[in-house]
């Protein structure tokens, strides 16, 4: 046992997996077959070869079901139908030779490939074989009043499909279940539908109709497959339309949208590098003016085709996101690759000719450009543009014509007017002072908690802005709160307690009508996530949420304890500490607990001490 044990550690699953199936279903297609091509007569043989002939015919005209299918063929039919008329037996009769002849014809596919799949068509027809018998199916002509043995035995054959497939893919994929989910239940549960009708369809002509109803039948399935691929042509073009912006000929800002929301989820699942580009023609407005919009129009359709152009044969897709803005994403490229990209575009565009551009300040072509990466505590694709518009903010005002990294040191964050920002978030918060004393005070000491925690986690000035703000301004959804339930002395509601949460919410709203501070949006909406998924308001867990906001979530519910509320007893700094060590794991994150618990204890000791 322990020899297998240490076989199965050092061979790839997917491969094991590859190994049995191909030994089972090839032992199944002896068991069941018992090599019957011995014991076939004249016309037996005539009807395995007229059915191999409809098999491969099939087969040879694939089709695709939109919007993102993959090949599908008829030819199960054939293989149902000769199990609805001569059984299971000479259904994998007729299987193994076009097995044989496709593996001669398509011998750019791996072997292994085409024996797995001989091997699932075997577990395939076997299994339907036998449910078909089973359920009290006879060979030979459909018996209309007994439907059942048919259903049942393509739900055999479609499940087998999908279990086997589905396995391959639970071993060799991160994202099994959305691929057995898309693959196999989106997408081909209709075409086994189609199949089933195919089968009997084809079982009524052939034992009615001979030859002729097997033409016919040929006749049908290859309109078919030709009206679907029709279908998925007319389908692309629609799509190709819908997405792309006609003027640049580039994808447009919706379909940005969509696939900024697919990249994202394969950077989190596939722990995979992703960076996004925002790009900006430098003084565009001034060419416009000078040359009008025909001519800036001309402009805008350049650089779309410079940048389909440039990106072509490298995993960067361009966008038009409006105006003369671009974005570029970078799926499996770090922020250096990212920045050096960029940087060649920016340079290359600058050697590019163009009518009039000597009216330009450079005296040629260029963008600013900002260049952000994803990071693993972002939970909104706003983040990762919002990080790359600062960058191209940046970009801008250190005279064009440059490209910037989000979160470098060369000088940005001294930008930074951290005491006028305080200035400004602090009129907000002086309306608590009318209405609730005691969150504006919670807000203040929450704030001067996040400056001490800043210098341990010896954070960058650019961190330190958005960590010391969002825990300045955190509560500010407090004030849609009614002073009736903010000032309540007794127990809250349940009731209550909702409209309390909803303060996060609310929050969220009010800060972004400030651009300014669009970036402090996850404190004030996230600081009530808890460590294990069971805050609020989107439940997310562990590393899920930015750390900075699990930093915050101990702080607050430090003060909260330690501070008199009226729906909370006070503690004092020792029962607190107890309590952040006891939802370590739970409602906090434990590191960060345990380092916040750090720095009160030197704290409070230094307090102490004469």
């Amino acid at each position: 046992m322990n020899f297998i044990r240490n076989l199965i550690r050092k061979t790839d699953r997917s491969k094991m997996y590859v190994f049995l199936l191909s030994c089972t279903g090839i032992g199944v297609f002896i068991y069941t077959n018992q090599w019957s091509y011995f014991h076939l007569t004249t016309a037996e043989w005539v009807m395995v070869y007229t059915m191999l002939g409809a098999a491969l015919i099939l087969d040879y005209f694939t089709f695709q079901i939109p919007p993102k299918g993959n090949q599908q063929s008829m030819d199960s039919s054939v293989y149902l139908a000769c199990i609805f008329m001569f059984g299971g037996a000479f259904s994998l009769s007729v299987l193994l030779p076009i097995s044989i002849i496709l593996l001669i014809k398509d011998r750019k596919l791996a072997w292994w490939k085409h024996v797995v799949n001989f091997s699932i068509y075997s577990l395939m027809i076997t299994g339907a074989s036998a449910v078909f018998e089973w359920t009290g199916g006879q060979t030979g002509a459909i018996d209309g009043y007994n439907l059942l043995p048919y259903f049942a035995a393509l739900a055999a054959y479609f499940m087998i499909n999908t279990i086997t497939l589905g396995l391959f893919f639970l071993f060799s994929t991160k994202d099994a279940l959305q691929q057995m989910k898309r693959v196999f239940v989106t997408e081909s549960l209709l075409v086994y539908l189609c199949t089933l009708i195919l089968a009997l369809v084809l079982t009524i002509l052939v034992v009615h109709n001979g030859m002729l109803g097997l033409l016919l039948y040929l006749s049908l399935g290859i309109l078919l497959s030709h009206a679907f691929k029709q279908l998925f042509i007319m389908y692309q073009s629609i799509e190709e339309k819908a997405n792309s912006d006609q003027r640049t000929g580039l994808f447009n800002h919706s379909y940005f949208e969509n696939m900024l929301e697919i990249e994202l989820n394969t950077a989190r699942t596939q722990g995979t590098p992703l960076c996004l580009g925002l790009l900006d023609i430098d003084d565009f407005k001034k060419y416009n003016d000078q040359f009008g919009h025909l001519q800036g129009d001309s402009l805008l359709a350049l650089l779309g085709d410079f940048l389909l152009r440039k990106t072509a044969g490298t995993p960067v897709t361009a966008f038009r996101y409006g105006g003369e803005e671009f974005t570029l994403l970078m799926p499996g490229m770090d922020l250096d690759e990212s920045y050096r990209f960029m940087n060649k575009l920016r340079k290359q565009l600058n050697d590019t000719p163009f009518e009039g551009v000597e009216v330009l300040p450079h005296g040629c072509l260029s963008f600013s450009g900002g260049v952000a990466a994803y990071q693993v505590d972002m939970y909104n694709k706003s983040q990762l543009v919002d990080q790359a518009d600062k960058a191209l903010y940046y970009a801008k005002k250190q005279g064009k014509n440059n490209v910037h990294r989000h979160g470098s040191n060369d000088g940005m964050e001294h930008e930074i007017d951290l005491v006028q920002d305080v200035r400004d978030i602090e009129q907000q918060l002086n309306l608590f002072q009318y209405k609730d004393m005691d969150t504006f005070k919670h807000s203040k000491r929450v704030y001067k908690y996040a400056l001490d925690i800043s210098e341990v986690l010896n954070l960058d000035n650019a961190e330190k802005r958005r960590f010391v703000l969002g825990a300045l301004i955190h509560d500010i959804g407090k004030l849609e709160i009614p002073w009736s339930i903010l000032n309540k002395k007794e127990k809250l509601t349940a009731e209550e307690w909702d409209t309390i949460k909803g303060h996060v919410t609310w929050g969220k709203k009010m800060v972004m009508t400030n651009d300014r501070f669009a970036d402090l949006i996850p404190y004030i909406e996230l600081h009530h996530e808890r460590y294990d998924g069971q805050g609020y308001p989107y439940g997310l867990k562990g590393q899920e949420i930015p750390k900075l906001c699990r930093m915050l979530t101990v702080i607050d519910s430090f003060d909260a304890m330690t501070t008199e509320r009226p729906y909370q007893e006070t503690k004092n700094i020792e029962e607190a500490i107890e309590e952040l060590r006891a939802c370590s794991g739970t409602q906090f994150d434990p590191e960060l607990a345990e380092l916040f618990i750090g720095y009160i204890e030197k704290r409070t000791a230094h307090q102490r001490s004469p």
